[in-house]
């Protein structure tokens, strides 16, 4: 335990570490609140409406505004998207039982310490207080790190846009950053990596968006998590006495204070301002249904209340931000929860897989059990990935799908594979995957088939290989003019089709082509084939039966009030 009075003292030291240190000897972005924050958006949709804008009129400062948020097109028609997580946390490699989410070992080596503390002496020759988070730091190199061949990658195999954690729960900077001492051109990698990695992509005509996780930073490495206030681990408490530029990384607060909502907004503004990123990625906030607090229902702690209140003006700065300069941005809405009301962005939960046509939505989806890097982690299947991505597009989905690098800046060659071979079928299924929109079913089980359209084209994708004649029932009663060919994606032979009381019977080519693992049938019509009207678009509807992952990367069996 920690005496009261050397907390007391350790918070007046972190506070004064963290808010009065120029740290660079460059003027910090001031605090300035979540007024000050809605009044620069107001400046903001001024700037915006005298510039010409991509994206609707600029928005106002409130969520009614932010709810007409447009889908943009490079979201919409894009589909596939790389998500990396990436960070100190991937020298460590490890986590205990061997999966689950390896990038929260930092917070688990103090919460666990009759696991971690063994293994980090045996490792590193130390434990905390002596050896902790912030010493591995050094060993976070990116040394083999080659943005423009991450680029070309990341294009080869079919993403549209990238996603990289900008900042995890661990306090990690992995920009060029003036407010924390904890940053990847400062430590480490003594570089760039968002800016670097920004400019790479750029010239491949790739979107992208730096991610920000700070929300849960508060109770990292706190004794208690998703509170309003914490206290330090006591360890982390002694680090920081020992090296108090180490409040920076671990703290410098363990609340919800306006200082810390102040530096929230701050970071992500000299993000916004350096990169212009094309997407808001925000992770779950739990501290909105823990703690006493239930913010979209109207009840909040006033430093939640302040929180959210400048989240919304974060928000609509950036979205501001983008309409000045011509640029169609976007937002996540994530948690099972939702951060924001309805309508702000696109639905998101970890390996999300919704069973019905839900509201524009995202899967931020795993090739194994963790998103860092995880030596020796469980991978699903090549199958399993190349479905699960064709499921989630034909609901009315986006495919983010997650990469763990090693801190050297290699990627594991299991993922390679997967990314490769993810590659592979979308050069032979592409016309079924971009652009597409949904069809009036998305599935039908008994064939097991997927559906998507584009235009007057169905594509009925079977996820079994296609080896006999099979009907798709939701044709039943179309005109015997309403099909005008149809075609196997990536075979020469011909398809024999016909129809018939049942629905339009297709009957494979002997040659199957270049595909595997799904193959995508195209169908031309007479008639327009997407159906707006067939979407559940009430958001608890949509996520109803939906697999649930915990906090940690558990899963858990789904349950009617999705909480996470």
């Amino acid at each position: 335990m920690i005496e009261a009075d050397t907390v007391h003292v350790l918070k007046e030291m972190i506070h004064m570490s963290g808010t009065m240190k120029n740290w660079k000897a460059k003027k910090q972005i001031p605090r300035i609140g979540s007024m000050g924050i809605l009044l620069l958006c107001a400046a903001g949709s001024m700037q915006a409406q005298e510039q010409p804008a991509a994206t609707e009129a600029a928005y106002d400062g409130s969520w009614e505004s932010l709810q007409k948020m447009p889908v943009p097109a490079w979201f919409d028609d894009g589909k596939i998207g790389i998500f990396i997580h990436w960070g100190p946390y991937s020298v460590i490699g490890y986590r205990r039982g061997g999966s689950g989410y390896s990038e929260h070992v930092p917070k688990l080596i103090y919460r666990d310490p009759k696991h971690y503390y063994p293994y980090l002496k045996e490792r590193w020759g130390a434990h905390p207080p002596e050896f902790g988070y912030k010493d591995i730091i050094p060993e976070f190199k990116a040394e083999n790190w080659d943005p423009a061949a991450w680029a070309s990658l990341f294009k080869e195999v079919g993403a549209t846009y990238v996603v990289m954690t900008a900042e995890h729960h661990d306090g990690w900077a992995n920009w060029d950053s003036d407010l924390t001492p904890w940053n990847a051109v400062d430590k480490g990698p003594k570089r760039d990596l968002v800016g670097d990695l920004g400019k790479a992509l750029r010239k491949e005509g790739l979107k992208y968006a730096p991610s920000y996780h700070r929300e849960r930073h508060t109770g990292f490495f706190a004794k208690e998590q998703y509170v309003v206030h914490s206290e330090p681990h006591a360890d982390i408490a002694e680090e920081i006495k020992r090296d108090p530029e180490a409040a920076m990384l671990y703290g410098p607060d363990f609340s919800y204070n306006k200082n810390y909502v102040d530096d929230y907004v701050a970071r992500w503004q000299e993000i916004q301002e350096k990169y212009n990123p094309d997407m808001l990625w925000m992770d779950d906030f739990p501290i909105y249904t823990r703690d006493g607090n239930k913010v979209r229902q109207g009840q909040a702690k006033p430093e939640i209340q302040y929180f959210d209140d400048a989240l919304r003006g974060m928000i609509t700065g950036f979205m501001n931000h983008g309409a000045a300069r011509g640029q169609a941005v976007y937002v996540n809405n994530k948690g099972g929860q939702r951060n924001w009301p309805d309508g702000v962005g696109c639905l998101e939960k970890d390996n999300l897989k919704m069973k019905v046509i839900g509201p524009k939505w995202q899967s931020c989806t795993t090739f194994g059990t963790s998103f860092g890097y995880l030596e020796g982690d469980k991978y699903k299947s090549i199958e399993d990935v190349i479905h699960e991505m064709v499921e989630v597009i034909s609901r009315n989905g986006n495919f983010l799908v997650n990469i763990g690098p090693k801190a050297d800046g290699s990627i594991p060659e299991p993922q390679m594979e997967r990314l490769r071979a993810m590659g592979e079928w979308l050069a032979t299924n592409s016309d079924a995957i971009y652009g597409s929109r949904y069809w009036k079913v998305c599935d039908q089980k008994n064939e097991h088939l997927a559906f998507t359209t584009k235009g007057k084209n169905l594509y009925a994708i079977k996820l079994a290989k296609p080896t006999k004649p099979f009907t798709i029932e939701a044709t039943a009663g179309w005109d015997a003019s309403t099909v005008k060919s149809v075609k196997l994606l990536g075979s020469p032979g011909d398809v024999q089709w016909q129809m018939t009381p049942a629905g339009l019977q297709i009957t494979p080519p002997a040659q199957l082509g270049e595909s595997n693992y799904a193959w995508s049938f195209e169908i031309v019509t007479d008639q327009e084939q997407h159906t707006p009207n067939v979407i559940v678009k009430d958001a608890d509807q949509a996520l109803k039966n939906t697999k649930q992952v915990d906090l940690e990367g558990n899963v858990k069996k789904a349950k009617r009030n999705h909480n996470k």
